[in-house]
């Protein structure tokens, strides 16, 4: 999370059987396949003649002859074949960028002293994140806007703005200490710092991660996991090791 002042959507390998030679049923080398030997004997010879006789007498008459039915056609074959349906559209999709700071600004569900609070925390850059996706099955992309403070970025609100009518509406808030929000697959997954007694803004003691899902005409708790952080990460860090007693001489 960034920095309000102190208060985001494989190559192929072959594998070792992908024979690029095509595999399949192959002789070893130095190996011929056998030659067939044709041997001549008079009385299969005749016997060759008579049947090509009959075969050419069959196809002169009117009957069965493949000459009385001529060529195969296939202009009737080519007709009846499926026409392939052209390939689904695949994909990120576009989506139209609105800006964020007109969006909380001109929310009336936010407090006046809140926006009068809203500044950049340089030039122009406000300490404020932007999302697109779908949440609500709406017909434009709803719109997740993380508001953080300046100096560490501890997010500081949370909000989910729904398309309505070519104008944008505040359908989900979260003004909590250490909050921000993301989309996942379609769900709002909502982050939550939980800070014991005692405990530095740098390392809060656990998390809340809480998962909503948009239900009719509003958000609706749909998981919630919470995470306990280890204590001894952090702690100590650069301090240099006590010095051992010299040994007694």
């Amino acid at each position: 999370m960034r920095g309000i002042d102190d208060g985001p959507d494989g190559g192929r390998h072959d594998g070792p059987f992908d024979d690029p030679s095509g595999g399949g049923d192959r002789l070893a080398a130095g190996r011929r396949r056998p030659r067939r030997t044709v041997r001549a004997a008079g009385a299969t010879a005749t016997a060759g003649l008579v049947a090509v006789g009959l075969s050419l007498a069959a196809c002169s008459t009117g009957g069965t002859g493949s000459r009385d039915e001529g060529a195969a056609r296939t202009d009737g074959i080519a007709a009846a074949a499926p026409t392939p349906s052209p390939p689904a559209a695949t994909g990120p999709q576009s989506a139209e960028r609105v800006d964020p700071i007109e969006l909380l600004k001109g929310d009336p569900k936010l407090g006046e002293r809140f926006k009068a609070d809203l500044k950049p925390c340089a030039a122009d850059s406000y300490p404020v994140d932007a999302s697109y996706g779908n949440l609500t099955d709406a017909a434009a992309p709803d719109v997740v806007v993380n508001v953080m403070t300046c100096g560490d970025g501890i997010g500081i609100g949370t909000y989910v703005y729904r398309d309505r009518s070519g104008g944008y509406e505040n359908v989900f808030t979260a003004e909590d200490a250490a909050v921000y929000a993301t989309i996942d697959r379609g769900d709002l997954i909502v982050t939550k710092q939980v800070y014991a007694k005692g405990d530095p803004v740098a390392y809060p003691s656990g998390e809340d991660v809480i998962t909503y899902r948009w239900t009719g005409s509003r958000f609706t708790q749909h998981d919630w996991v919470h995470n306990d952080y280890s204590r001894s990460v952090g702690e100590g860090e650069g301090l240099e090791p006590a010095p051992s007693e010299p040994p007694a001489g």
